[in-house]
């Protein structure tokens, strides 16, 4: 049985009678994790998580792309102080949800579209999909990918990712480890994974165990975030170059960097 509902800018669809539920990022093309869209997943997230048969979320995106990442205009110095906090809230609820929760990427996955996605459980994505930390480019960095990347691909290829702002393909992402598998389908492929490997198993004895699985890393996030969120909106936001990075993205225009 199925059932779904919609809760602009996020799509639900419960199956197999609640043991699973299909979470859509509702706002194509790019799927930006804007103030709006994170309310509406948070509250989505929230909702799902008393549900006491639920074992396995898949997350997705509309369209040809899992998300595009945070939206850009609320990283300006008149509106970052309200987004970044919202956002670490957000991945906080996300790496501490009580059972495993699967991205189901298509397209681009970058920026926060992809931190969205590192504190999932599982990443699945298609042989066309393109993952990235573009922040550098921009003249900010991503304090979530800073505390958990690594965690999943190894320190060097984390540095790799963050420093140079390049975007990887599927073929080395699931080398590196950042992706679990590559399918055609993605969300199917997802689904199958959850009805033979979750499915079966006690709702509770899930709970249990994402909790001791994932103990360490939420202590680690809880203790790290907040000193990178004060860095990033009190001495990073100060600087010209922030301002300018983002503002140069915004005009689709090379940044002009003043190393200060």
């Amino acid at each position: 049985m199925t059932t779904a509902a919609t809760l602009d800018p996020v799509h639900l669809d419960l199956q197999h009678e609640g043991a699973l539920a299909v979470v859509t990022l509702s706002g194509p093309p790019g799927n930006v994790l804007d103030l709006p869209m994170m309310q509406a997943l948070s509250t989505t997230l929230t909702a799902l998580s008393a549900q006491p048969a639920l074992r396995a979320v898949v997350l997705t995106g509309a369209g040809k792309h899992f998300s595009f990442g945070a939206s850009v205009p609320e990283h300006l110095p008149e509106r970052v102080g309200t987004m970044l906090p919202s956002f670490h809230q957000l991945m906080l609820q996300v790496l501490k949800f009580p059972v495993p929760v699967m991205a189901a990427i298509r397209g681009a996955c970058l920026g926060g579209g992809l931190e969205l996605a590192l504190v999932c459980h599982r990443i699945v994505g298609t042989a066309e999909c393109r993952l990235g930390q573009p922040e550098i480019t921009l003249g900010v960095f991503a304090p979530v990918a800073s505390v958990l990347l690594a965690s999943r691909i190894g320190q060097a290829r984390a540095e790799d990712l963050c420093l140079t702002g390049r975007v990887i393909e599927a073929p080395t992402a699931l080398a590196w480890g950042l992706l679990d598998d590559v399918t055609d389908d993605p969300v199917a492929a997802s689904i199958d994974w959850a009805v033979a490997h979750y499915l079966p198993r006690s709702a509770v004895a899930l709970r249990h165990a994402m909790r001791a699985l994932r103990w360490q890393l939420i202590q680690q996030m809880q203790q790290l975030l907040p000193l990178l969120e004060h860095a990033y909106l009190n001495e990073l936001m100060a600087t010209a170059d922030a301002t300018e990075g983002l503002q140069a993205f915004l005009e689709k225009r090379s940044p002009l960097w003043r190393h200060e």
